[in-house]
């Protein structure tokens, strides 16, 4: 079997030979082909299961059915994928990647380590928006928005600039929220402490994520949901206040901004410039993948929601962050940076 790297790449045929822009010249050029969906986490993350379960039925819809493996290349919270997509990955049509959504706002944010430009990756398409939430557990005093406005609350996060403490530290800097950031927690150890009483809040996390961790917080309405990050209301949440509403003027800028990856929020993605009549057809692929009643029954069986967008809706999601004033980009990145300080739980 031929094994190349899948790539979506600018790929020019030698000497500009028309065959090349055919279909069955992307059928030929796939058949006995391997194509890689690098992940830029280890293995078992949420990205990695999504990436593994779209692998198994990706192959089935790509003319020429060329094999697909998923690879993972973890490192510097995703920058170690995404930049070795855009410098280094083959741009034939046989490299993927299904990477963290936050890695693409980065360069825009002034990040020198993010070796890239979003704008020219060729964007396949997303399985799910996030929506980030901010719950409670159901004993507390803490039943609106309001209620966190009006007394410290206890949010539990993993590090400063994890999206636990980052969110807290939002609302605390735009909407007048009195969160007290407490660090120290793994993933796991985070529910647990909200359970116990240890801590009063997880802020920031998606409800997909806690759906598919912790269905029964929800099924046994054990959680309040105060507000959610998104620009758009998740289906299960209408009644609940976007934070978006809640913001005039620049501050809602700012946090536009910040939620744009959150809108596409599990994408495929593939190198700058490949070929034009592969890009169409791993778009194309994808989208059927989407639809295909296997692939809906393995999602189902794995918790996983879908909320797909197009890879020209991503782009254009993209463009729309690159068009944010660069006050707003400034006070972005100084909010994305966390806290200065937390405290450590006991």
């Amino acid at each position: 079997m031929r094994s190349t790297h899948l790539v979506l790449s600018g790929f020019l045929c030698a000497g500009g030979i028309s065959y090349c822009n055919t279909a069955g010249a992307v059928e030929n050029f796939y058949k006995g082909a391997t194509v890689s969906i690098n992940v830029g986490s280890d293995a078992g993350g949420g990205f990695d299961l999504v990436a593994r379960v779209v692998a198994r039925h990706l192959g089935q819809h790509i003319p020429g059915k060329p094999a697909i493996i998923v690879r993972n290349m973890p490192g510097a919270g995703g920058l170690v994928n995404a930049n070795y997509l855009y410098n280094s990955a083959p741009r034939d049509g046989t490299a993927l990647a299904a990477p963290f959504n936050t890695v693409f706002l980065l360069p825009l944010l002034g990040d020198p380590a993010a070796k890239f430009d979003p704008r020219e990756f060729t964007w396949i398409g997303s399985t799910d928006k996030q929506q980030g939430i901010c719950l409670t557990w159901h004993s507390t005093p803490f039943k609106t928005f309001d209620d966190l406005k009006a007394r410290e609350v206890v949010a539990g996060t993993t590090a400063p600039n994890a999206t636990p403490a980052t969110y807290p530290f939002l609302l605390n800097s735009v909407l007048g929220t009195k969160f007290k950031i407490v660090g120290g927690y793994s993933s796991g150890g985070l529910r647990l402490a909200l359970e116990q009483g240890e801590v009063d809040s997880i802020c920031g996390m998606a409800i997909q994520t806690h759906m598919a961790v912790s269905p029964q917080w929800f099924e046994k309405k054990l959680v309040n949901v105060l507000v959610q990050f998104g620009l758009e209301k998740h289906k299960d949440l209408p009644d609940v206040p976007l934070a978006i509403d809640l913001l005039k003027g620049e501050d809602r800028e700012v946090l536009d901004l910040i939620l744009i990856p959150h809108e596409f929020g599990r994408p495929f993605v593939a190198p700058p410039r490949i070929p034009a009549d592969r890009r169409d057809a791993l778009r194309a692929a994808f989208d059927a993948v989407l639809k295909d009643a296997a692939f809906l029954a393995d999602s189902g069986k794995a918790k996983q929601s879908l909320d797909p967008l197009s890879g020209p809706q991503i782009e254009a999601l993209i463009q729309r962050a690159y068009k944010a004033s660069p006050s707003s980009v400034q006070r972005a990145a100084r909010i994305l940076r966390g806290p200065e300080s937390i405290d450590q739980k006991r």
